[in-house]
């Protein structure tokens, strides 16, 4: 048996012994179905229907309950000091605090919701852990007592996501912990896993609303594609790669991936099937459009072989196709052996 799944087990057995702690069914009922330790949460409004009682009864009840068990729990419930110990190693390590679903996945074997309520719930008991609710911008949390309290680390959380906005571009941990003149990168990390306004990809991090890093559809994924590989790319390439990626959703279609490709100006065609980003300085256009461009900033006649070396810092295609369309098109006049002008320049 893996040292895993004897974690998980533990987490379990602990909390079921917590339970057992609780004299009345109905209090344990209420316990269970409140914080989801083996089944979804339920609200007050569910509990108090199935228990036949009111909202607020069910309320009085949890917060009793709650209250005795923190008691208990410091001098009577001993698995509940191995729980607290194990936590505390953890969040030594990880920067002094945590998000509720990180310790999770460092205690149990399947990150299951279930597991992370169970996991929330010990904390909640825990003598050394300072445990931070969830809400609108913040993550279930933990940290040490010793080094954060709740409104400490919402506070600090907030600086954090305050010297993101004014840098104002995803940038690493480090830069932030730089800006801030923190001496830990990795208690910034930690900070900043914890609010639910910012968010991480391929090392930076960012406001939640940034696309880079927290691409939220399929023309967001193929600008962070492009972005990190810093060249142009065909379009099943850029498919392999969301497929391969961290995004939360990449099972996407190379046909809508192409299909995007020709709809996003950000996007630019520069050979069979290649794009490239627009801000790289590519524009829109056919081969001839280019060698048009190219001939308009020469100012005077250019050998083809110049020619094709200029167009081919701006489209991926063959020498031939260049050449087809230098000798095909009216535009293009021949000046001299193998050297070409604009038609409407003589």
């Amino acid at each position: 048996m893996s040292q895993t799944t004897e974690v998980t087990l533990a987490v379990e057995s602990i909390v079921k012994e917590v339970l057992g702690s609780i004299d009345r069914e109905r209090e344990r009922e209420i316990i269970s179905r409140r914080y989801g330790l083996f089944d979804r949460k339920e609200t007050l409004e569910q509990i108090g229907e199935l228990l036949g009682i009111t909202r607020e009864r069910v309320r009085q009840l949890e917060k009793s309950v709650m209250s005795k068990l923190t008691t208990l729990s410091k001098k009577d419930i001993p698995s509940v000091t191995e729980a607290d110990q194990a936590l505390v190693e953890i969040l030594k390590s990880s920067g002094k605090l945590s998000k509720i679903s990180d310790l999770s996945e460092k205690l149990t074997e399947k990150n299951s919701k279930i597991d992370q309520s169970r996991v929330a719930f010990l904390a909640r008991l825990a003598p050394s852990i300072t445990f931070v609710n969830e809400n609108d911008h913040f993550h279930n949390a933990a940290a040490l007592i010793s080094d954060y309290s709740e409104k400490g680390v919402r506070e600090k959380v907030g600086h954090v996501v305050a010297a993101i906005k004014k840098i104002g571009k995803p940038v690493s941990i480090e830069e932030v912990a730089g800006a801030m003149g923190h001496p830990d990168a990795n208690e910034v990390r930690a900070l900043a896993s914890v609010s639910k306004d910012l968010a991480t990809l391929n090392g930076r991090w960012g406001l939640v609303k940034w696309p880079m890093v927290n691409p939220k559809n399929i023309r967001d994924k193929i600008y962070v594609i492009l972005y990190e590989n810093g060249k142009q790319m065909h379009f099943n390439e850029i498919a392999e790669a969301i497929s391969g990626s961290d995004f939360k959703r990449k099972d996407v279609t190379t046909q809508a991936i192409h299909n995007e490709l020709i709809k996003d100006k950000r996007f630019i065609l520069v050979g069979r099937g290649i794009y490239a980003l627009k801000e790289w300085g590519f524009k829109q256009g056919t081969v001839a459009d280019v060698i048009t461009e190219v001939l308009k900033e020469s100012g005077e006649p250019l050998h083809r072989d110049e020619i094709v070396k200029r167009v081919l810092k701006k489209r991926f295609v063959k020498e031939t196709t260049i050449l087809l369309n230098l000798q095909g098109k009216d535009q293009f006049k021949r000046t001299a052996k193998a050297t070409y002008t604009l038609a409407e320049d003589n």
